[in-house]
């Protein structure tokens, strides 16, 4: 304006025009930075949080995928590549007025190819006040494009075994081929043609088969059985022409002998549909048959190897893109047990058909040589192509409950076994010596008259034991010396017992890891309230004197303690895996001896806890006596008679105990014997004990039962009048 002012001045033609000012300029809106919301969006994928990825989408994305399938978009990609997490990095944002674009980085950690790196793009543009983004598959991967997936081509190594101590099979990669049958739902052309053919080879119904992938995603694979190699061989012509059908083969599992040690080696089946997912996360595709139980399933992640893979780019057809990551499988590892598999099976042999249980350890380790649980099962029956499979469905509705584990899961109460820690509490407290004595003349009525208990000498028409000190309280397991010491105890503190008993590791895990165990109960004044509340009493205290009541235990519990008692002190962690290592390497892992704790007593009194423990086989009166007469191999131990008020039936058998023989070249044992519901401890228990004795020691039995007319042979009854 001032220079056309100048101008007008110079001419001399009169006084300059009045110039109107133009309008000020409309400013361009300052919208936020684009950086921030490209930012979140790539948080909340690394989150796998999809709603929060979705709601930053344009209204124009929106309309064109539905949260659901959004969703279903990115979690197909991280099934296919088993993705770990997603690393991401925003490396530029370029804004240009109400659009922008940001270029960023992604690293997909993934459990079988390892990382696939990437790089892609976002569009953005500016509406109702905040940045949104032009959504398309491409901003996953860019070779998504034009509605391209992935696909895994899984290779697997093969199973390792599971051997004893020694090397002898326990469960091993046997000669028969199977093949697994699974379907692709998404790229079935021929539905009719595929459940007919299937249901033909399965012997399912088409309804039954459509089903299992009715309701997943359309690129899952989802297992639909197993059949035999020469099933499918038979049949192969018209299975291959089905487009959506997956054969896999693989060589089946072979538990020698119909099982040994079932209940710790566990047993292998189909991956269930409720954990699907979580297997598919560790690079599974869903249609291998996988550890269910025992060590199959702890060392799954051993035994399996790891996965290799070829990850493939495919069009919607299934023709091939191209290859975005391989890797190669690592070989599996083998499992060794602790186990010994001869003695196994003769501590096998030796429970018969009793339901109960057996355990035998090395006190000085830890390391379980045998672990006995009846009623048994066939895990080969888990395998469909065995020719017994129909009898599975026997085994998954028994009544006794074969699957149990019964030596880590099975919780009785211990009866007289409970002597042992009770013993200990006496000693510890004070309040008893060894030479501490009870005039038992088989009545005691310190709970007054309404609530008199009987020793086990009255039922049994027998003299009562007199008078007794400490030690031969134990060996004569004297129940009304016993109930005195816990009605003592309830005095001195209500809680000592308690704590007493959880010093010697009852009512705590034994923390053996590779098998599933219960936590047994040791109740206390806190306990009952919270559970009942009601108050301790001192009857609770006297019933627990005595191993009755709510008291629990489980037999690798009694095992453990048992060990502790004869090892001098230590609580050694029971443990059931020897060594792993891959075919011809070194091992990756080798058994060491865990310490749990320490029992709660001096040298002085867990020697007269072992001299009583040595008197239950050895001196007139101990409760054990007669079953040991002539066994070359010195043995200590407990007899336990146990009720089991829910069963209304006979109480349960104990015998507990270790030898010592102290020999440089056989290490000495602990031993715990339970027979469920079956009677006195010293007539079935303690004769199984000895039996074990003698396997462990001289190679076979050497002492026929009661109930025996020969090894194994059960006696034929005496006919009835």
């Amino acid at each position: 304006m001032g220079f056309g002012i100048f101008l007008s001045a110079c001419t001399g033609l009169g006084p300059p025009p009045t110039v109107t000012p133009p309008p000020p300029p409309t400013p361009t809106p300052d919208t936020p930075d684009p950086e921030g919301t490209a930012l979140t969006f790539l948080e909340d994928w690394q989150k796998g949080d999809y709603a929060g990825m979705y709601s930053r989408l344009s209204p124009l994305s929106r309309d064109a995928i539905s949260l659901n399938d959004f969703q279903a978009r990115y979690e197909s990609v991280a099934r296919a590549m088993s993705l770990l997490s997603v690393e991401t990095r925003i490396l530029s944002v370029l804004k240009s007025g109400p659009t922008a674009h940001a270029l960023y980085s992604l690293i997909f950690h993934t459990a079988i190819v390892g990382d696939i790196p990437s790089q892609t793009e976002m569009q953005m543009l500016y509406a109702d006040g905040r940045w949104v983004i032009s959504w398309a598959e491409a901003m996953i991967l860019p070779e998504l494009t034009g509605g391209n997936s992935l696909a895994m081509e899984y290779s697997r190594p093969a199973r390792a075994n599971i051997y004893d101590r020694n090397g002898l099979g326990l469960a091993v990669q046997g000669q028969s081929k199977a093949v697994a049958v699974s379907v692709l739902p998404g790229r079935i052309t021929d539905e009719a043609g595929v459940l007919s053919a299937l249901s033909s080879l399965l012997g399912l119904s088409p309804e039954a088969i459509r089903q299992k992938y009715a309701s997943v995603p359309a690129d899952w694979y989802v297992p639909i059985g197993e059949a035999s190699a020469e099933a499918v061989q038979t049949n192969y012509a018209t299975l291959s022409a089905l487009s959506g059908v997956v054969l896999t083969p693989f060589i089946t599992r072979d538990y020698l002998f119909g099982g040994v040690a079932p209940q710790v080696v566990g047993y292998m089946s189909a991956i269930p549909p409720e954990a699907l997912a979580e297997y598919q996360a560790k690079g599974y595709s869903g249609d291998e048959r996988v550890g269910r139980a025992g060590l199959e399933a702890w060392g799954e992640q051993y035994l399996a190897g790891q996965r290799g893979g070829k990850l493939n780019v495919i069009t919607p057809t299934g023709k091939f893109v191209a290859m975005l990551a391989e890797s190669q499988p690592q070989p599996s590892q083998a499992i060794y047990a602790t186990l010994d598999r001869p003695f196994q099976i003769e501590v096998q042999n030796a429970l018969g058909d009793f339901k109960g249980s057996i355990i035998a350890m090395n006190p000085q380790t830890g390391e379980v040589l045998a672990m006995v649980s009846n009623p048994t099962f066939d895990p080969n029956l888990f395998e469909p192509t065995h020719p017994n499979h129909d009898l599975l469905s026997a085994v998954l509705n028994d009544p006794g409950n074969s699957l149990l584990n019964r030596a880590t899961q099975g919780q009785y109460p211990p009866g007289s076994v409970f002597k042992a820690p009770m013993f200990a509490a006496a000693l510890m407290s004070g309040l008893y010596t060894r030479d501490t004595t009870y005039t038992c003349t088989g009545k005691w009525d310190l709970l007054g008259p309404e609530a008199v208990k009987y020793d086990w000498t009255v039922s049994f028409g027998v003299k009562p034991h007199g008078k007794v000190d400490l030690v031969q309280a134990l060996a004569f397991s004297c129940d009304p010396y016993f109930y005195t010491i816990a009605y003592d105890l309830y005095q001195y503190n209500p809680d000592y017992t308690s704590q007493v008993a959880r010093q010697f590791g009852l009512g705590e895990y034994t923390q053996i890891g590779q098998a599933a165990e219960a936590q047994g109960l040791i109740p206390d004044p806190k306990w009952k309230l919270a559970t009942y509340g009601e108050p301790w009493t001192p009857g609770d205290s006297v019933n627990m004197g005595i191993g009755q009541g709510y008291v629990l235990a489980t037999p690798l519990q009694i095992a453990q303690m048992m060990a502790a008692i004869r090892n001098g002190g230590t609580l050694y962690r029971p443990q059931l895996v020897h060594h792993i290592a891959p075919p011809g390497g070194a091992p990756t892992y080798e058994f060491k001896p865990i310490v749990n704790g320490k029992l709660p007593v001096t040298p002085e009194q867990l020697s007269l806890l072992q001299e009583g423990l040595r008197d239950v086989t050895s001196i007139p009166g101990g409760t054990a006596r007669h079953r040991f007469l002539n066994l070359e191999i010195p043995v200590a131990g407990k007899t336990g008679t146990a009720e089991d008020p829910g069963s209304g039936g006979p109480p349960h058998a104990w015998f507990v105990g270790y030898t010592e023989a102290n020999r440089p070249d056989k290490p000495d044992i602990v031993i715990v014997v339970v027979v469920e519901n079956k009677g006195e401890g010293s007539e079935f228990a303690a004769p199984i004990f000895r039996r074990i004795v003698e396997i462990y020691f001289f190679g076979q039995p050497l002492t026929l039962y009661d109930w025996e007319a020969e090894f194994s042979v059960p006696a034929t009854p005496t006919p009835s009048p």
